[in-house]
């Protein structure tokens, strides 16, 4: 059971690698941008460490710690992105949530900086997958306005926008939260197509109510804002 555990264990470590590098290969990180952390069976969480690039990330780097974000193993010198007070508010408020990604996705920041949401349902993949994307209110980086500025979106959402800022990702598991940060990329790059050629056409309510009924079907996990800016 121990081999299997240290195996387990090694593999998360790799899997995070993977993400953080296949991130700075498609262009959503630059120099020490984004931070990924995943929970582990005990509780505690492997975070990629401050001040390293993603592309450099190798595994015996990434930082060990614990629900307050004390360092329990890693490297001399080496502690957590100042942001993971932003990832152990999504423990906390989302105990179905074991992983979490944050990155710069150029499209999907475009969005945040501007300010503007993605709360519409034009493509049918992206409302089964993650449903509408708010953009969250402004929050200085490192400090808890961040935390607090997420927390109530959590809620409903597994995506969301940081205003002026890039976007956050969290899902059951570290590919989940990838996989999620990838279709938030592609239906920011669609969105804005599709307002270059005119306008978004959204899907009719009675759709919309059947795609997001399809989801336990597809075995799609994590929370979904539904229909609620059409409610009464």
């Amino acid at each position: 059971m121990e081999c299997t555990k240290t195996l387990e264990y090694m593999e998360v470590r790799e899997q995070i690698c993977d993400v953080c590098h296949k991130m700075w290969q498609l262009g959503w990180v630059a120099a020490n941008d984004g931070n990924v952390s995943v929970k582990l069976e005990d509780g505690t969480f492997l975070a990629t460490p401050t001040g390293i690039s993603k592309s450099f990330i190798t595994p015996e780097k990434l930082v060990h710690i614990n629900a307050d974000g004390d360092i329990l193993d890693g490297p001399d010198g080496a502690k957590p992105s100042s942001e993971i007070k932003m990832h152990l508010r999504c423990y906390q408020e989302r105990d179905d949530v074991g992983a979490v990604v944050h990155a710069h996705p150029p499209t999907a920041t475009g969005y945040a900086v501007a300010q503007l949401d993605l709360d519409r349902y034009t493509m049918i993949e992206t409302v089964v997958a993650i449903g509408s994307i708010p953009v969250t209110p402004y929050g200085t980086p490192s400090t808890y306005e961040v935390p607090d500025s997420i927390a109530p979106y959590l809620k409903e959402h597994d995506v969301l926008l940081l205003a002026n800022h890039g976007a956050l990702t969290v899902g059951s598991d570290l590919i989940t939260a990838y996989y999620r940060m990838e279709t938030l990329e592609l239906y920011a790059k669609i969105s804005l197509t599709a307002h270059l050629l005119g306008g978004e056409k959204e899907i009719s309510r009675d759709n919309i109510d059947r795609l997001v009924g399809m989801r336990k079907g597809y075995g799609v996990t994590g929370r979904h804002p539904g229909f609620k800016r059409y409610r009464k």
